[in-house]
């Protein structure tokens, strides 16, 4: 049986971190992304941390010529990890053309390829933001999905019924969606981490290049929510467990341990933190000062959101171990060492 994957997007942040576990768990893993929004650097990076370096090819994978060019050369991949989509939610509310565009196109030609080249297995990486703000917490994978609150959400939730509805009547097709909750952190060796291209759209590379002086100051996007300290909750992952739980999945439907074809699990650590919680948090685990001020709510931004993840400690026997002092400080000499401080 062959061992090699396919993980597009797999020099970004997620992408990266999984790879890393893939080749320390004995798999061969093939790379396709565009470095929109990553550097080719990340490859040094993974061979320093694991010893070798994975193949590389530089597309993207909305372009169907060229992704169907790649499955007819690489005829023995076994499964697919779908990492590679614009990812940033007040982003999404500004153009929703591009997200639409890049991320939903992006899986239909992935999935007409699997079909055409018998490719069987996909790992998915969907998102809480399909919850939208569920009525009831903490959501579980059975909590109805809601109107998506922007269009980086919705992409995920579409993206979610393209699956679905191609494995339904496509039986060769075995899928399982991840819903990520928010991951944060870096690799331990602070070798790999998340370093965004342009202003940070999430909150923790913010907290970090602001404690690094590359920012000005910190914005909390509102402190007027329904929360304990009036600032939006969520729940925050380390992206080393998160990884961990990608090669779990792969292993599953390798293995036909799967269920159904079309499984679905949530991902997160079970616990709902806020905004100001993590801020203050970061300046407990490093000793740092930042420099924060509360601003008005941001378009596309849910109150609050946790997950219950009993089914995934259950059914994948994977469970978040990092807390987040660990998770934090990993950020930081991540951020540290990235930027030479």
């Amino acid at each position: 049986m062959s061992k090699k994957i396919l993980v597009t997007g797999g020099t970004g942040y997620i992408g990266s971190h999984t790879t890393v576990e893939l080749q320390n768990s004995g798999y061969e893993v093939i790379i396709v992304d565009d470095l929109s929004n990553s550097g080719i650097e990340v490859l040094d990076s993974i061979e320093k941390i694991t010893g070798t370096r994975p193949a590389f090819e530089q597309f993207d994978i909305s372009e169907r010529v060229k992704t169907d060019d790649f499955f007819r050369r690489n005829n023995d991949i076994a499964a697919i990890i779908h990492f590679a989509a614009y990812k940033a939610v007040g982003e999404s509310v500004e153009k929703p053309l591009d997200y639409y565009r890049n991320n939903l196109v992006s899986l239909m030609n992935l999935l007409e390829c699997q079909i055409k080249y018998n490719v069987p297995n996909m790992v998915f990486s969907s998102s809480c933001t399909v919850y939208g703000q569920p009525e009831k917490l903490p959501v579980t994978e059975q909590t109805p999905r809601k109107d998506a609150e922007s269009p980086y959400g919705n992409t995920k939730r579409i993206s979610e019924d393209i699956l679905r509805d191609t494995i339904t009547v496509n039986p060769m097709l075995k899928g399982i969606a991840l819903r990520y909750f928010n991951p944060i952190g870096a690799h331990p060796t602070a070798l790999i981490g998340e370093l965004p291209l342009g202003v940070p759209q999430n909150l923790v590379p913010f907290i970090t290049q602001t404690a690094a002086g590359l920012r000005e100051g910190l914005k909390v996007f509102g402190n007027d929510y329904n929360t304990p300290d009036g600032s939006a909750v969520r729940d925050y992952i380390n992206v080393a467990d998160l990884a961990k739980a990608h090669v779990i999945a792969i292993e599953r439907l390798l293995k036909n341990k799967n269920k159904s074809n079309y499984e679905v699990f949530n991902l997160g650590t079970g616990t709902g933190l806020s905004v100001l919680e993590v801020v203050n948090g970061f300046e407990k685990a490093t000793g740092v000062k930042l420099n924060y001020k509360i601003v008005e709510r941001r378009a596309g931004d849910i109150e609050k959101i946790w997950a219950d993840t009993t089914y995934a400690n259950e059914e994948l026997g994977w469970k978040a171990e990092k807390n987040l002092v660990e998770t934090l400080l990993s950020a930081w000499n991540w951020e540290k060492r990235a930027r030479g401080i």
